[in-house]
């Protein structure tokens, strides 16, 4: 279990540093070879790759994180939070700038002894845009049965 607690600190450790901006402590909580599947860009693996989406995270959207919940599972490390940002017209839509949101998320990590190895994440970006005033909120006809 010792693993698994070293783990853990690692990913939280991965969002303090979102929330600081201070993402140098990359190097030392990824594997040489990290993936990150949740990236909207292709990315070179590593801690490199890993730090280029985390600075548009950082300085694009502007996001701070919330964590309401970790997980620990053999080899995983999940991570349920908050996501607040504020909207970029290129990202979201015209209209969008400046306008702060919140978005639901979570963090799946495979773990490789005290590092993270690979990331998956899932966003509710379709309520973030709805926040934002860039996307219409479903029609609650559309919940009903004809």
């Amino acid at each position: 279990m010792t693993t698994m607690r070293t783990a853990r600190a690692a990913a939280l450790a991965v969002f303090d540093a979102i929330n600081s901006g201070d993402l140098s402590c990359l190097d030392d909580l990824v594997t040489d070879d990290f993936v990150d599947h949740g990236s909207p860009f292709p990315l070179p693996p590593g801690p490199g790759g890993y730090c280029r989406i985390l600075g548009f995270v950082v300085g694009v959207l502007r996001i701070r994180y919330e964590i309401d919940e970790v997980i620990e599972a053999e080899g995983r490390i999940v991570l349920r939070a908050r996501a607040h940002g504020i909207g970029v017209d290129a990202v979201h839509g015209p209209g969008a700038a400046g306008r702060a949101y919140v978005m639901p998320t979570v963090h799946i990590y495979r773990v490789e002894g005290d590092r993270l190895a690979e990331h998956w994440g899932i966003r509710d970006e379709y309520g973030a845009r709805i926040q934002l005033g860039t996307a219409a909120a479903p029609d609650p006809a559309a919940f009903e049965r004809e």
